[in-house]
């Protein structure tokens, strides 16, 4: 047990020595390390204070340079400002010289104005006194004097004018003729057209005149059931072995005759035949009027129509126009307008298509009101034709203005077919209306004398009294008739219209 104590004990102090040893190494330790704080701050501090000097010394540096800079760029606009205000003492002085000049001259043109006045003054007293002894002398007074002056100064100008006006129609006149002659010249050379005067058929032929009892029948029984049946009068007269069939309409005319031809050459004619034979016949014509539509549609190369149109179309083979077959004369235009639009160089299908329905109207003008221009454009807007094609259809008679250069192709196309020889003729009663009526157009114009119209109306010639119409007036005449007659008549082709002015001085001798 002592043994245990006497262990204890010396562990006890062992511990002891342990503590005192390991503080006194530690408090050295601690030493050391302040001592050695205490040598870095000195130096942090020693350095602090050398940068702090250096950084006092460069901001001095840097005040003083910015100062002189500032120095220097006050001391430049100080001298600038006065070069300024140098400048402007200068100008000061200009402006208060010109001020000077400008006072001087006002002063001046004050006085020059006055003198002005009063030099205007006396040439107002002088010319009213120059006036009022020209009036003594002439014996007229200053209106009537202006206003013989204005007439002088009318008629001198009229006069220019009129040469001007002759001369420009000329040149115009002149290169117009020279192109249109070069296109239509191109494009006519490539059609050969036949010259055909081709007649609706109205007159039926018959066997023996014992016919016409078996067409009129007992009591008139066959006669009216075939015009009520047809709608076509049968004109049963004193010549020999033969009928005439009168209707408006050629459709129906030819239906009428193919009917009756069936009859008498069947030789049984009553109510039932009738019907039975026109039954045939309109069937026959309606399938000749596709026939003829379609064939027309293949010969100008048009390929896609509204079946109406194509109807339409093949109805005008029964239909003449001054005894021009009318569907022929569409086939012609419209070749003639598709070579003049591919001389002036545009699309030639449109114009061609135009051209190729422009009288469509004729097929039905005698069921709708108006003219067959516009009825026509009326039926191709129904059956959705181009508005372009609608325009040159109502136009190619001026009934409405010409806005497009197809209407002015059509126009011109349709004048070349009836124009040209032996495409049309027309009835003498006609003939000989026209003929006065282009007289008298031409002889209502003041200083007229006489009038001929020669050649078959396709011109006109005026004798004018030379003491009232002079040479610049005869041309001034001449537009005016012409114009009265495209207003007041319609005829194919042109008239030509000369004015005859011839003057005779005649003395005797004695």
């Amino acid at each position: 047990m002592m043994t245990a104590a006497v262990a204890a004990g010396a562990a006890f102090l062992a511990l002891a020595v342990g503590l005192w040893v390991g503080r006194a190494l530690q408090g050295r330790r601690q030493g050391r390390a302040a001592g050695a704080a205490e040598d870095v701050v000195a130096e942090a501090r020693r350095r602090a204070h050398e940068t702090l000097a250096r950084a006092d010394e460069e901001g001095r540096a840097r005040a003083e340079a910015y100062r002189q800079r500032e120095d220097a760029a006050l001391e430049h606009r100080r001298l600038e400002m006065g070069a300024q205000e140098q400048r402007l003492e200068q100008r000061e002085a200009t402006l208060e010289q010109r001020a000077a000049n400008l006072a001087q001259r006002e002063t001046l043109l004050l006085q020059r104005e006055r003198e002005a006045g009063d030099v205007r003054l006396e040439a107002e007293r002088v010319r009213e006194q120059a006036r009022l002894e020209l009036e003594q002398v002439a014996g007229f007074d200053a209106r009537a004097a202006k206003e013989q002056l204005l007439r002088r100064v009318e008629d001198e100008g009229r006069r220019d004018a009129m040469v001007l006006l002759r001369d420009l129609e000329m040149k115009a006149r002149e290169e117009a003729d020279r192109r249109a002659r070069r296109i239509l010249t191109a494009s006519i050379q490539r059609l050969a057209s036949e010259v055909v005067a081709e007649t609706t058929v109205s007159v039926v032929p018959l066997p023996s005149e014992d016919m016409k009892g078996r067409i009129i029948g007992r009591d008139g029984r066959n006669i009216r059931a075939f015009e009520a049946t047809t709608g076509v009068n049968i004109i049963v007269d004193d010549t020999p072995e033969a009928v005439a069939l009168s209707a408006f309409d050629p459709v129906r005319r030819e239906v009428a005759r193919l009917a009756l031809e069936r009859l008498v050459a069947d030789g049984r004619i009553h109510p039932a035949s009738i019907e039975d034979a026109y039954e045939k016949a309109l069937a026959e014509v309606e399938q000749s009027v596709r026939d003829a539509g379609e064939w027309a549609m293949l010969e100008v190369g048009i390929t896609r129509l509204h079946p109406e149109l194509i109807n339409l179309v093949g109805r005008l083979k029964y239909r003449l126009s001054y005894g021009q077959n009318v569907l022929n004369h569409l086939v012609e235009a419209a070749k003639v307008a598709g070579m003049l639009a591919a001389e002036v160089g545009v699309d030639a299908s449109p114009v061609r298509r135009a051209a190729f329905l422009h009288d469509i109207g004729k097929a039905v003008s005698h069921e709708l009101a108006g003219s067959h221009a516009m009825v026509g454009a009326e039926i191709a807007r129904r059956f959705g034709e181009d508005p372009a094609v609608v325009h040159a259809i109502e136009a190619h008679h001026n009934e409405v203005e010409p806005r497009t250069l197809m209407a002015v192709i059509v126009q011109a196309a349709d004048g070349v077919s009836a124009a040209r020889p032996g495409a049309r003729r027309e009835a003498v009663e006609s003939y000989v209306h026209r003929l006065e009526r282009i007289e008298e157009i031409a002889g209502g114009f003041a200083g007229v004398e006489k009038v001929y119209a020669m050649q078959a109306g396709r011109e006109v010639r005026v004798v004018v009294d030379p003491g009232e119409i002079d040479d610049l007036g005869a041309g001034d005449l001449a537009r005016r008739i012409s114009r009265r007659l495209e207003e007041d008549l319609q005829y194919p082709g042109q008239i030509q219209v000369t004015v005859i002015r011839e003057l005779r001085a005649v003395d005797y001798a004695r």
